[in-house]
């Protein structure tokens, strides 16, 4: 088998998933439950990627579960996310200087 006849076989299995859909989703009524599940999906994925970053991104995991839990204060307070990243950076060092 070629490398060629393996990237083509490779790109119909990937591609045929993602497209098919598109066709038969607007045939589909999904209840209202499902599609809140589904908009609490990316939430959780990313807190999932996040989280460990948090941990081993600092020199004590303490002070990133500080910093975490700082920065999703201000994300509850609607802060943009610019500022959330530079804020809670800045806390960060503030917390290396007070410890």
């Amino acid at each position: 088998m070629s490398i060629l006849s393996l990237v083509l076989i490779l790109t119909a299995v990937n591609i045929l998933p993602r497209i098919l859909p598109v066709f038969f989703i607007g045939k589909f009524v999904l209840p209202d439950i499902f599609i809140t599940f589904l908009n609490y999906i990316p939430i959780a994925a990313l807190g999932v990627l996040i989280f460990p970053g948090i941990l081993y991104a600092v020199e004590s995991p303490i002070e990133g579960i500080l910093g975490g839990i700082f920065a999703a204060i201000l994300g509850i307070f609607r802060v943009p996310l610019f500022f959330v990243v530079v804020l809670s950076v800045f806390f960060i060092y503030l917390l290396k200087f007070i410890m």
